[in-house]
């Protein structure tokens, strides 16, 4: 039971803990971030595992885990107030090439980002040829061009 309880802890800090570090910090990964998710990988498996080694405790981490993923999703699904809570909401960002710089701070976002996605996703140059710049749940920026005329 001890296992249980340990894989749901972690589960439940590592989320926090991401929640509060926002979108964007798994969205586009750098050299740094990886090596962090390396560093936060380990402490994980030393935080379930305690000392036990068995093929039997990490059998039972895996299937509390995935368990756990499984049984929020269907959470998710029947209460989407939890969904919003458990991945968050779309942001916008930019509307008609001006930019809520609040959001942007908060989310960590500048204007190169915006344009980047623009550029990649769009072709655009500039902002004001964007009527809308979104921050996804998944940490994405999408973009929604103005309206040629």
């Amino acid at each position: 039971m001890e296992t249980v309880i340990r894989a749901a802890v972690v589960y439940g800090v590592l989320w926090l803990v991401f929640r509060i570090a926002g979108k964007r910090t798994l969205a586009e990964i750098t050299t740094f971030d990886f090596i962090l998710l390396l560093i936060v990988s380990e402490t994980t498996q030393n935080a379930l595992s305690g000392t036990d080694y068995s093929i039997t405790n990490s059998l039972l981490l895996i299937v509390t885990l995935v368990g756990i993923d499984v049984g929020l999703s269907l959470v998710k699904q029947y209460w989407p107030t939890v969904d919003k809570i458990i991945d968050g909401v779309p942001l916008i960002l930019l509307e008609d090439g001006r930019p809520f710089r609040e959001r942007m701070d908060k989310s960590r976002v500048d204007e190169a980002d915006i344009l980047a996605a623009a550029r990649r996703s769009q072709g655009l140059e500039r902002l004001d040829q964007i009527k809308y710049a979104v921050l996804e749940r998944d940490g994405g920026i999408s973009i929604i061009p103005m309206e040629r005329h």
